[in-house]
């Protein structure tokens, strides 16, 4: 198998949709965080977390509420076209709020095993070592795919259910890892993840991350 198996996914509006609609289907809230807004510095500063939590994720959790009550409205008053934009909300919102669950949980400070990778022993240890040779060499493949996103989107490190690959994955916006896909890492590249700690330098931030990366969820959902 290649060493840089990787792949572009971008799932299509219509089936994310439906996807995101299976996964969410009541109102949703903010998650628990296993950590303090400060815990993962220097590697992300506190008022970056904070900023991101409380005002961006909070911003998809409304804006999903809202979308979904819209759009059983239009659809009981048959609004068909007014529906089909909804689902577009539906999409971007869901989807922010899902990738968003997910960061949080694939982050850890050292203190709790952040950073650490997984023993070569490991189930998920084995897989990275057959197809990229060393976690080096798969960080590295994640970075390149973010720092080659244009504009806002999202890289995962995922496993594809159909033959066990471990693959990474682009997505724009808030496009998520979808079936048949189990997403693994989950690393934001918005500006509001970097922007006020590392500004324009966003290569430092791809860096830094793997600093808390918290490995021991990823084992965790691969052998799910």
């Amino acid at each position: 198998m290649s060493l840089l198996r990787t792949s572009i996914r971008s799932a299509k509006p219509a089936l994310q949709s439906r996807q995101l609609g299976n996964a969410i289907r009541t109102k949703i809230s903010l998650p628990d965080l296993d950590w303090d807004f400060g815990a993962l510095e220097p590697y992300i500063s506190g008022q970056i977390n904070e900023l991101h939590y409380t005002k961006h994720h909070q911003t998809y959790v409304t804006g999903f509420n809202t979308a979904i009550e819209q759009y059983a409205e239009a659809k009981e008053a048959g609004e068909v076209k007014k529906a089909v934009e909804l689902q577009k909300q539906i999409n971007f919102h869901g989807g922010g709020y899902l990738n968003h669950n997910l960061f949080w949980k694939n982050l850890a400070p050292p203190s709790q095993g952040g950073g650490e990778l997984p023993a070569e022993s490991s189930a998920l240890g084995k897989a990275v070592i057959d197809q990229y040779k060393s976690f080096d060499n798969l960080v590295a493949v994640t970075n390149s795919k973010l720092a080659g996103i244009q504009g806002s989107g999202w890289a995962f490190i995922a496993k594809n259910k159909l033959n066990g690959a471990i693959e990474v994955i682009q997505t724009q916006n808030q496009d998520t890892a979808l079936d048949p896909y189990i997403p693994l890492v989950a690393i934001d590249a918005w500006e509001h993840a970097y922007y006020l700690q590392y500004q324009n330098v966003k290569v430092d931030y791809f860096k830094a991350i793997w600093n808390v990366i918290n490995w021991k969820e990823a084992e965790k959902r691969f052998t799910a």
